[in-house]
C-alpha cells in the first residue's frame, strides 16, 4: 500500500473528544477508545497539503465555494455512486445533525410525529425530542444476526401517529446494513403513500463491503426525489470531522426555501473555511486513499471476526454490510446494561457505546470501532479476553 494505516498516532493532548475525555465522561483515564465514529488516521497528503498552504496564506475571512468544489463533489458521487447531482440544489452546512434538525424544524410542528427505526443513530432520537416532536420508534427486527425493517410495523406506526418525517439511516448505524434498492424503494413508497417525508443520512456511503453497493435514496425512484433530501459528508470518509462541513441535497425547491429559513433563524450563513478547501481536495484527490483504506477496514473487520471467533465465545459479531462501526452481542454474557458497561469499560478499560442508547433494542448489545491500528484492536480486545 501507498499508505501507511499501521502507523500510531498519538492523538492525546490534542483536545481530540475521542481521547482527552475520559475522565469528564466516566471513564477510566486509560481506556482504549472505540467509541465515537472518528478514525485514528491521518487524513491524505492532499488534504493536508491545501490546508497548510492556506494557513501559510494567513487570511480566513468569509468564504463559500466555487465552481470547482461542486464540481468535485458531482464527478465523487458520479464516479462512486452514480449519481449525477444536480449541486444548484446542494446547500452547506456544518454537520449532518445539524441539517436532520433544520429539516425537522423546517417541516414539522411541535407534537408532530417522526419516525426511526432503532436501534440508530442515537442523534436521531436526541434531535426529535429537543425540538418537542413526538418520537415514534419502529424497531429493527433480528432475524437470524441479520437486521431488517418491519414493514408492517413501520407502515402501521405511520397511519396510527400521523407521522410526517422519516429518518433513515444508509448505511445504517451501528447494525452495518446497507439497505437494497427493493428495501428502499418499499420505504419510499409506504412513505409517498401517507405523505411522510424522507430524510436519508447517507454519511457513511463510502463505506460498504464487497457484495454490497450503496444506493442513493433519491435515485431509487423519481418521484423520490421531490420527497427527500439527502445528507452527505466528506468527514467520516477522510476522516475530517472536526472541521465541520456537510452537503445537504435538497431537490425540493419550496423544502429548500423552508430549510434554508430554519438556518436564517439560527443565525448560519457560510461554511468553515477550512471545511471547504479540505472537502475540494479530498473529492479531487481522495480515491487511492479510500480504496487502501477499505482494504485496510476490510482486513481489520476479519482480524476482528477471527479473534472473536476463537476467544470470545459468548460475543457474536453481527456481519456488517458498511461503515467501519461494528455492531456486538453480548447477552450471552448474562449481564444487565449496568454491569455491560461497568464490564467493557471499567474493567476490562475499553471504551465503546453502550448499545442501550441506540435505542430498546440495542440492550445487551455494544458498538466497537475498527478504524484504527490494527494493534490498538488487538489491545482492546486482549483487555476483554482477560476479564472474561
Amino acid at each position: 500500500m501507498k499508505y501507511d494505516f499501521d502507523k500510531l498516532i498519538n492523538r492525546k493532548n490534542t483536545n481530540s473528544l475521542k481521547y482527552d475525555f475520559a475522565i469528564e465522561r466516566k471513564r477510566p483515564e486509560d481506556a482504549i477508545p472505540l467509541w465515537v465514529a472518528d478514525m485514528d488516521f491521518a487524513t491524505l497528503d492532499e488534504v493536508k497539503n491545501a490546508l497548510i498552504e492556506k494557513a501559510n496564506y494567513g487570511v480566513f475571512g468569509y468564504s463559500e465555494p466555487k465552481e470547482r468544489y461542486f464540481n468535485a463533489l458531482n464527478n465523487w458521487f458520479k464516479v462512486n455512486h452514480n449519481w449525477d447531482i444536480d449541486t444548484s440544489k446542494v446547500v452547506l452546512a456544518c454537520g449532518v445533525v445539524l441539517a436532520i434538525a433544520a429539516t425537522i424544524r423546517a417541516l414539522t410542528k411541535e407534537n408532530d410525529a417522526v419516525l426511526i427505526c432503532q436501534p440508530v443513530y442515537y442523534p436521531f432520537e436526541e434531535t426529535i425530542k429537543v425540538n418537542n416532536r413526538k418520537l415514534v420508534v419502529s424497531e429493527l427486527k433480528n432475524i437470524n444476526n441479520h437486521y431488517e425493517v418491519d414493514f408492517n410495523d413501520f407502515e402501521k406506526k405511520i397511519v396510527e401517529n400521523d407521522v410526517k418525517l422519516f429518518i433513515l439511516c444508509n448505511p445504517h448505524n451501528p447494525v452495518g446494513r446497507v439497505w437494497t434498492r427493493e428495501e428502499l424503494e418499499r420505504i419510499g413508497d409506504i412513505c409517498l403513500k401517507h405523505n411522510v417525508f424522507v430524510i436519508s443520512d447517507e454519511i457513511h456511503a463510502d463505506f460498504t463491503y464487497e457484495g454490497h453497493k450503496h444506493i442513493v435514496f433519491a435515485t431509487v425512484k423519481k418521484e423520490f426525489e421531490n420527497n427527500c433530501i439527502v445528507c452527505t459528508a466528506p468527514t467520516k470518509t477522510f476522516n475530517l470531522a472536526g472541521l465541520h462541513i456537510s452537503n445537504i441535497y435538497i431537490p425540493n425547491d419550496d423544502v429548500r426555501r423552508k430549510y434554508k429559513l430554519e438556518m436564517a433563524k439560527i443565525g448560519y450563513s457560510q461554511s468553515n473555511v477550512m471545511g471547504i478547501i479540505a472537502c475540494q481536495a479530498a473529492y479531487e484527490s481522495g480515491a487511492l486513499w479510500l480504496k487502501e483504506l477499505k482494504q485496510y477496514l476490510k482486513s481489520n473487520l476479519d482480524f476482528v471476526r477471527d479473534y472473536i471467533n476463537n476467544n470470545l465465545k459468548d460475543i457474536f459479531l453481527i456481519e456488517p454490510e458498511g461503515t467501519y462501526l461494528l455492531w456486538l452481542d453480548c447477552r450471552k454474557l448474562n449481564l444487565s446494561n449496568r454491569e455491560l458497561h461497568d464490564f467493557i469499560n471499567n474493567k476490562a478499560k475499553v471504551w465503546v457505546d453502550d448499545g442501550y442508547v441506540f435505542g430498546e433494542g440495542g440492550s445487551g448489545f455494544i458498538r466497537i470501532n475498527i478504524a484504527c491500528p490494527k494493534q490498538t484492536l488487538y489491545k482492546a480486545l486482549e483487555n476483554i479476553r482477560k476479564v472474561l
